[in-house]
C-alpha cells in the first residue's frame, strides 16, 4: 500500500500534552501515560533545553507532533521554510503521527497567528486537498487534521464540518483527528450535533482524539484548554469510541495549567471509559455466543 494512503495513527492508550511547566517531572521520572503530544514549532530550534527535554522524553515515551501554525487552508503558499523545519524535526525525534487543524491562518500581509475556520466550500475543499496533498508529499507520510473550535460560520458554508473533513479524507488519504471538545463548543455555539457531526465519518478514519475542558461565557463557550474535561464532553467521547473504536487520546490543557497529577488523573479517567467499554464489548460477544458451537435452532 502506498504509504501516503495508509491511515495515520496516533500511539495506542491515552497521552498527555507535553508542556513546559511539567518539564521537571517529565525529567524526573517517566509518567503513567502511554504517549505524549508536543506542539512542533516549540521544537523548530538547532537547541537549547526544550529539545533536549524533548530528546529525553521520547527515549521512554511515543511523541506525536501537533502542528498550529501552517494554516493548510491560507489562500497563501504553503510556508516552504516552516514546512523545511518541521522534516528537520521529524528526521531527528521520528513521530508516530503528524497532525495539524483545518483552518487558515495568512494573508499577503503577514501571519495570523490564530486557528481561524475555513468556509466549508467547494473552493476551500479544492485549495486544502491541494495543500494536503503537498504537505504529505513533502514529509513522505499520511497526517492527521484536526476539526477546529469556531464562533462563527460562513453563509455559503456548503458542507458541514466534518462532512468536509470526510470528503478531504477521501481526495487525499489523511486522517482525522477528532477534538471532541470542539464538536461540544461548536454544537453549543451553533446549534449543530456533535452526535451527527461523528457519524458523518467513516469507521477508520479517526487516528486520534482530543480531550480538554472549555468555557462557558454570556457570549459564546470558550475552548481555552484551562479546566478538567466536562462530563458532557466525557459522554461525547464514549460515543466516539463505540464509535470508531478504542482510538488513541490525549488530554490537552494549555492555559491554568494544573499540576502533572492532574492531567495524568484526566488520563486514568479516558482509559477507565476505554477499558469499560471494552470489557462490556467482551461480555456482549461472550454471551451472543451459541453453547455448543451450534446455532440457534441448528
Amino acid at each position: 500500500m502506498n504509504p501516503l494512503r495508509s491511515p495515520a495513527c496516533a500511539p495506542p492508550g491515552i497521552g498527555v500534552g507535553l508542556r513546559h511547566a511539567h518539564y521537571p517531572d517529565f525529567l524526573a521520572a517517566v509518567p503513567k501515560i502511554d504517549w505524549v503530544e508536543v506542539h512542533s514549532e516549540n521544537y523548530f530550534g538547532d537547541g537549547g533545553f526544550d529539545l533536549h527535554v524533548l530528546d529525553t522524553v521520547r527515549r521512554d515515551l511515543p511523541v506525536s507532533v501537533h502542528g498550529v501554525g501552517l494554516g493548510l487552508g491560507s489562500a497563501t503558499p504553503l510556508d516552504a521554510a516552516h514546512v523545511a523545519k518541521l522534516q528537520r524535526l521529524i528526521a531527528r525525534i521520528e513521530p508516530t503521527v503528524v497532525s495539524e487543524h483545518l483552518c487558515w491562518g495568512a494573508t499577503s500581509a503577514g501571519h495570523l497567528n490564530d486557528l481561524l475556520p475555513m468556509p466549508l466550500t467547494e473552493a476551500a475543499l479544492a485549495l486544502l486537498c491541494s495543500r494536503v496533498d503537498e504537505l504529505q508529499e513533502a514529509l513522505s507520510r499520511p497526517v492527521l487534521l484536526e476539526n477546529v473550535s469556531t464562533y462563527l460560520r460562513f453563509r455559503d458554508d456548503q458542507y458541514e464540518e466534518t462532512a468536509f473533513l470526510a470528503e478531504l479524507v477521501s481526495r487525499t488519504g489523511c486522517s482525522v483527528l477528532l477534538d471532541v471538545n470542539n464538536l461540544y463548543v461548536n454544537q453549543c455555539n451553533h446549534g449543530e450535533d456533535a452526535i451527527a457531526a461523528m457519524d458523518a465519518l467513516a469507521v477508520g478514519t479517526v487516528g486520534e482524539i482530543h480531550l480538554a475542558g472549555h468555557r462557558a461565557t454570556d457570549v459564546a463557550v470558550i475552548d481555552d484548554h484551562g479546566s478538567r474535561v466536562a462530563s458532557d464532553v466525557w459522554a461525547l467521547y464514549e460515543y466516539a469510541l463505540r464509535r470508531f473504536g478504542n482510538v488513541p487520546s490525549l488530554i490537552e490543557w494549555d492555559t491554568d495549567l494544573p499540576p502533572l497529577s492532574v492531567l495524568l488523573d484526566e488520563a486514568q479517567h479516558a482509559r477507565d471509559i476505554q477499558k469499560n467499554l471494552l470489557c462490556a464489548a467482551s461480555r456482549f460477544v461472550v454471551s451472543s455466543e451459541p453453547e455448543n458451537g451450534h446455532a440457534p435452532g441448528a
